[in-house]
């Protein structure tokens, strides 16, 4: 029988607890929320005569917790009305009703004792087949199951997800040795599917795979720190974005976590395990006098930093480890940093980073060195398969590189000898793989990734690759086409893909040449063509500096012909006499909205920030995007509606430059169209999927769309509601001169400019043209100027 989650239930409500239930919902499921009813009326309850019978008292807990998960930024859900589809509830009224529901997930203390009392009540009301998991960031999973019914036993795991459940990845699988395997089957499959996760299946061992591995690795640098002679600062600008992790770092990141979390899990895992680097997970007594202190990070607002205010500036302090005072680092500096900075391969950055005499790289051998080692001794403890290690820490830390694939970017041999030399020699099945002749833990053959297997010492195929595409494992065989910021691909069965690599991945004119060779070849030799990349980004937009050094140079001709190129290429798209599919992710910013917003179809991952926003930069969509707008509103509008009103919704989204939180806000800010474009919560399945759907409309017979001429537009009955809005806002001192100067070119565009009769019709032409009008008389300004180079130089939004 097919397995089907339908409703999901979810017993405990705290932060991991109602983030989970918001995820649940994100994919459209029915979710029971539940935690414990008070004991206490509050002095509220009193004053409005209530008692502990009451439902609104008895759910006040549940209540209270999901409300202040929905109030998070960012949001545990991907749209504010999605979360219709949680009810609450409590222990003792509700959770009989567990026995309707396809799967119970207990997420309550992190106390064997709560957990045992919570699932075996939970074994009583439950319905035979039903799924039981416990989400547990460490606790036996075996202990757990004991002295629950078999059928119980057959269909209960632990799950561990992390937090923010919506937004990292990792979600671990955790099997006692009465798990049915069919049921761990159908989680992988499910949680990558549907939820979006990296599946882990891990063993039952203390702290599972991630935090293991991960909280060693921070661990170790809080017990070595003074070693170093390096400043917090510098430690967070060495362990972050250089080396593929979160801009957060290390220090920072402890912070958001909060220290005592931290110490918690350090604390458990030294109890519970007795490994050769025990002593790691030991707490340094700067820490411990700092827990004393009660300074554990951002929730106690000082921790490792302390934000003050002075001469009103904000101003970061971190902590001297022997003094424990707060004090402003200076700016940090390694020489190392100006070798790497035009590398953006980051398995091509590592070895120039470790190679460094100075203080980095002593700095990243002895950390690198340690982390290597412990992980090969984890295997097989903790799980028999590389892989896996670097798929957790991936997907749970964010980083870029796990510690295998790391030391593949390294070179494995080079990298053993210099362990050894140092006193970190790793595991010994490391040195029976080189023995017998293989010098990495991974390679890619005939498209698909293999990794090292210690039980069988050869190379086998990393499961999961079937129906999905990477474009890092096709990067050596399939790539047709390529300059210095374009990559295309054949993705076989008639396809192509066009893949940006430039910085954040903004739009130049090596993109826009990329883009039209792409068409050029697609309409030429195949059936139809995907637009996606594996950045972090699917692209920030237009490339600002280009614009900036045309307009300061004043050459006019040059930028007008740029703008109208990069016109002619989304229009292109438009008309191409093959499918285009757009397949985005993360920020899709300006010019790569508009790319999207003029592709056949749109596949957008669930974590897409789309968003026309030119103009903070003083300017407006000059890419085709503000004509979309005003396409779009003259095809929406329908007899009886309010038409300025309609007309100021889609205004106010590039007036506002509004981003939006996920993929399907993007469809309530008109960027996305309903019942055309389609939102995917896998990104691994993302291009895969993207594919499919080209070759769909191939199949169903793709024909060439007409160039539109019966756009209508409102003309002067809107340009007055700008006109007047405008100049009561500047009035009111709620936008600049400047400001009221960028909204009435805006207004112009997107109303057709001075036409007298409303709902004329005009061609999508004339609409790009007065488009390009308006963007380049705002280049002409002194004050867009001001605005692109303070984002250029600082980074920042200027208003002026």
């Amino acid at each position: 029988m097919i397995r089907r989650i339908k409703k999901v239930a979810v017993l405990g409500s705290g932060v991991m607890g109602s983030g989970i239930a918001c995820h649940f919902a994100n994919i459209g499921l029915e979710v029971l929320l539940i935690d414990i009813a008070p004991r206490k009326l509050t002095e509220t309850e009193k004053v409005k005569s209530l008692t502990l019978d009451d439902k609104v008292v008895r759910n006040r807990i549940v209540n209270d917790s999901l409300l202040a998960a929905l109030k998070l930024k960012p949001s545990p859900i991907y749209k504010q009305s999605f979360a219709k589809r949680i009810t609450t509830g409590n222990f003792e009224d509700d959770l009989s009703k567990i026995k309707d529901y396809d799967w119970v997930i207990e997420v309550v203390i992190e106390r064997l004792d709560i957990k045992q009392q919570v699932l075996e009540k939970v074994d009583k009301f439950r319905r035979q087949g039903t799924l039981v998991t416990s989400n547990t960031s460490g606790i036996s999973i075996e202990t757990m199951r004991e002295g629950k019914s078999d059928d119980f036993q057959k269909h209960f795991c632990g799950t561990h997800f992390f937090n923010p459940p919506r937004y990292l990845q990792l979600f671990e699988i955790i099997p006692s040795t009465k798990t049915d395997p069919k049921v761990l089957q159908f989680l992988q499959d499910f949680a990558g599917r549907y939820l979006g996760k990296t599946t882990v299946l891990a063993k039952d061992t203390p702290a599972f795979i991630a935090n293991r591995i991960g909280t060693f690795s921070i661990m170790a640098l809080f017990n070595n720190v003074k070693k170093y002679g390096l400043t917090i600062t510098e430690i967070d600008k060495l362990t972050g974005p250089i080396i593929g992790r979160a801009k957060s770092a290390t220090f920072r990141t402890a912070d958001v976590v909060g220290l005592d979390t931290l110490v918690h899990v350090a604390g458990y895992i030294s109890k519970t395990t007795d490994d050769e680097r025990n002593d790691m997970f030991e707490i340094p007594g700067y820490l411990k006098k700092m827990l004393e202190n009660k300074w554990l990070g951002s929730k106690t607002k000082q921790g490792f930093f302390k934000k003050i205010v002075e001469d009103g500036k904000k101003k970061f302090l971190s902590i001297d480890f022997d003094t424990l005072e707060y004090k402003e680092d200076p700016k940090p500096k390694f020489l190392v940093f100006d070798k790497t900075k035009d590398i953006d391969d980051l398995r091509k950055r590592m070895p120039i980073l470790l190679s460094d005499k100075g203080k980095a790289g002593e700095f990243y051998r002895a950390s690198f060195y340690s982390l290597f080692q412990y992980t090969s001794n984890r295997i097989p403890e903790i799980t028999e398969d590389i892989y896996k290690v670097d798929d957790a820490l991936n997907a749970g830390f964010g980083w870029k590189l796990g510690p295998f694939q790391t030391w593949d970017a390294l070179g494995v041999a080079k990298t053993v000898k210099a362990m050894e030399e140092t006193g970190k020699k790793p595991a010994l099945w490391v040195f029976d793989m080189l023995d017998a002749g293989n010098t990495s833990f991974y390679k890619v053959k005939d498209g698909l990734k293999y990794y090292y297997d210690l039980n069988t010492r050869t190379y086998n195929v990393v499961p999961g690759q079937e129906g999905r595409l990477s474009l890092e494992v096709l990067r050596n065989t399939n790539v047709v086409w390529e300059n210095t910021g374009v990559s295309i691909f054949d993705l076989d069965d008639g396809v192509l893909n066009v893949e940006f690599h430039t910085k954040m991945n903004t739009i130049g004119q090596d993109v826009l040449q990329g883009l039209n060779k792409a068409l050029d070849m697609a309409e030429a030799d195949f059936a139809a063509l995907v637009i996606s990349n594996e950045g972090d980004h699917f692209s920030a937009g237009a490339n600002v500096g280009m614009i900036y050094m045309f307009a300061v140079e004043q050459e006019w001709e040059e930028l007008n012909m740029a703008v109208q190129w990069f016109q002619k290429t989304t229009m292109r798209l438009r008309y191409s006499s093959i499918p285009v599919i757009a397949a985005p992710h993360g920020m899709t910013l300006g010019g790569g909205c508009e790319i999207c917003m003029h592709s056949d179809k749109v596949i957008a991952y669930a974590e897409t920030y789309m968003g026309l926003v030119e103009f903070g930069v003083g300017l407006i969509p000059g890419g085709g995007g503000t004509k979309e707008f005003a396409l779009r509103l003259g095809d929406e509008l329908k007899n009886g509606d309010i038409r300025t009103n309609a007309y100021m919704n889609r205004y106010l989204t590039i007036g506002q430059a509004k981003v939006s939180t996920s993929a399907y806000e993007a469809f309530d800010l008109g960027y996305l169209r309903q019942g055309v474009d389609e939102v995917i919560v896998s990104r691994t399945r993302q291009l895969a999927y993207a594919k499919k759907i080209a070759l769909q409309m191939v199949e169903k017979g793709y024909s060439q769309p007409a160039p539109r001429n019966d756009i209508k537009v409102l003309g002067r009955e809107a340009l007055g509601i700008v006109y007047v809005g405008s100049n009561g806002f500047t009035k009111g001192h709620y936008m600049s001169e400047y400001d009221k100067l960028i909204a009435e070119k805006l207004g112009w565009v997107m109303a057709g400019g001075e036409i007298s009769q409303v709902l004329t019709e005009v061609t999508e032409q004339y609409l790009l043209d007065i488009e390009r009008q308006a963007f380049m008389e705002l280049c002409m300004q002194r004050k867009t100027l001001e605005r692109i180079n303070s984002l250029i130089t600082k980074g920042k939004i200027l208003r002026n």
